[in-house]
């Protein structure tokens, strides 16, 4: 007579396939957001969020699925084309994406630019998160904590004053020729005798109107700026250079004298964003020279 039960080494090889199968496949994870994205940013942060702020998101909707993050300082359309060519399509960017603090697009409703930009982004299902006050507002300072590192001055540094650094006495000009090396300034001017002696400098990264600039040119012997009105600050420079003070001024560029605050911005977002890539996007300095033309 046939037995037709099967037997036990038989229903114990199924169930071993089984419960192999089961660990083989692999489980769906849940897709991460752009708006989980920013709560996780807002929850790391560590500083209240503010009511009143330009942080938000600029372009696309908390639930656009995220594919990898872009970050940046400054979200230019070249910018966004490189991020898209990655596959990473949520940008976290330092600066506006339409033109102005706020990015408010009233003014370039009708402007074919500002259409081209905005529907490269729908298109592409990209999201942009405009990410300014609170990465300053983070304790350090997000933006100078990643100028002091790349500029490598971490133990110039004053410890009651986080703006003001003391080096071994050096001229102007060689001063100012070490920080467009270490930043790869192309454009960066300079006010003031270039063999005058420095040894405080005063740091105000990105745009310095002429209060607090004056207070901080007080402080030292030269000041260091990404930009200011030359009808104020600047004025106010050469009149004190004039006036016989010992003074000078240092203009990186915007871009450049906060850009590497937001590479160190990627490497802290990677502290809690783990699904995806997330990747530095550096913008390129907008200016170039007629004596030494970009290739």
């Amino acid at each position: 007579m046939t037995n037709n039960k099967p037997s036990r080494r038989t229903f114990l090889m199924a169930s071993l396939g089984l419960t192999m199968a089961r660990v083989a496949r692999p489980s769906r994870l849940p897709l991460l957001t752009a708006g989980q994205v920013i709560d996780r940013i807002k929850s790391n942060v560590g500083i209240p969020w503010r009511e009143q702020t330009v942080d938000n998101l600029i372009a696309g909707t908390p639930e656009i699925p995220v594919k990898g993050i872009a970050v940046t300082m400054m979200a230019t359309l070249d910018v966004l084309q490189r991020a898209d060519s990655k596959g990473l399509n949520m940008v976290v960017t330092h600066e506006p994406t339409y033109y102005s603090h706020q990015d408010r697009t009233e003014p370039v409703q009708q402007d074919s630019l500002y259409l081209l930009k905005r529907d490269f982004i729908q298109q592409h299902n990209m999201a942009v998160f405009h990410f300014h006050d609170h990465w300053h507002g983070h304790r350090p300072d997000g933006i100078a904590t990643g100028m002091i590192a790349q500029l490598g001055w971490e133990k110039n540094a004053d410890s009651q004053n986080p703006r003001l650094f003391t080096f071994p006495e050096t001229t102007l000009a060689r001063f100012a020729q070490g920080m467009s090396a270490k930043l790869g300034v192309r454009t960066m001017r300079v006010i003031g005798d270039p063999q005058l002696p420095i040894k405080r400098v005063m740091a105000s990264w990105g745009n310095v109107s002429l209060m607090p600039g004056v207070p901080y040119l007080a402080q030292a012997d030269v000041l260091v700026v990404g930009e200011t009105h030359e009808w104020e600050l600047v004025e106010y420079v050469q009149d004190a250079i004039t006036s016989g003070q010992k003074k000078a001024l240092i203009i990186v560029g915007h871009l450049l004298s906060e850009q590497a605050g937001m590479k160190y911005c990627t490497e802290w977002m990677k502290g809690f964003v783990s699904e995806v890539p997330v990747e530095f996007i550096p913008a390129p300095e907008p200016y170039w020279r007629p004596d030494k033309p970009v290739k």
